[in-house]
């Protein structure tokens, strides 16, 4: 039995499947693997299904949102100790998980989130160049993210995460707001639980097309920092 669960939401991403299960098999063998099908409706969940993973799907599309939630969920129901998420679009490589999911398990912190903008431990500063609109939006995001986290936060919208069990609970309830990945750092941080930004590489999206690009993505993360900076409206802080 593994203590480890790794999932990947997964929307009509029958293209980038079959490569992405190949590589979480090739990279991480002693994990067991969920893809959660947000109501595809070509074969994402028959080729997941066909390459050995276990497969939770939805009746309809229900967002990436009721994905993540699902996935840590189930982790949280079938007693696992870790997690890890990946896209299923094939930018995050799975070696890079692996390290993610070292530095939990060793201790380190309780959620660790891949990031492309930070630098350190062999990864050059600015190793990526988004385009203007986006490195905008970034910059906002990122000022209001320091200024609620309380600590600097290079790439708040990261899909990529290992966690422990200490932080399932958290991110297995419901997300509110079309930007869970701000959602989840916030209850990380709101709960006094460590979390560290950890620099890796990712890919461009491997086949297909984002489901969230150009003015709709500038769009999403310019109105999540300024409810951020605004300090209340849709990401409100909460207490428990």
């Amino acid at each position: 039995m593994t203590d480890t669960l790794v999932f990947i939401p997964a929307w009509n991403e029958e293209e980038n499947i079959p490569t992405v299960l190949d590589e979480v098999r090739r990279e991480l063998p002693d994990v067991d693997v969920l893809v959660v099908d947000d109501g595809s409706t070509d074969s994402t969940a028959e080729l997941a299904l066909d390459r050995g993973a276990e497969v939770l799907s939805f009746g309809e599309n229900r967002g990436l949102k009721a994905a993540i939630a699902a996935g840590y969920r189930h982790a949280l129901e079938q007693g696992y100790r870790f997690c890890g998420r990946l896209d299923a679009d094939g930018q995050h490589p799975a070696h890079e998980l692996r390290r993610l999911l070292d530095r939990v398990r060793g201790g380190h912190c309780d959620v660790a989130v891949g990031s492309r903008f930070v630098s350190g431990d062999g990864y050059a500063a600015y190793r990526y160049r988004p385009s203007p609109a986006r490195a905008f939006g970034t910059a906002v995001l990122r000022r209001a993210m320091a200024m609620r986290l309380d600590q600097p936060f290079g790439d708040a919208t990261s899909g990529m995460y290992a966690v422990n069990d200490r932080a399932l609970p958290l991110l297995a309830k419901p997300y509110e707001t079309g930007a869970p990945e701000v959602e989840a750092l916030l209850r990380v941080s709101e709960a006094g639980l460590r979390l560290e930004e950890v620099p890796v590489d990712m890919r461009e999206r491997q086949a297909g097309e984002s489901k969230l690009r150009g003015k709709k993505a500038v769009k999403l993360v310019l109105t999540v920092a300024g409810a951020l900076l605004l300090g209340g409206g849709l990401l409100a802080r909460r207490k428990e």
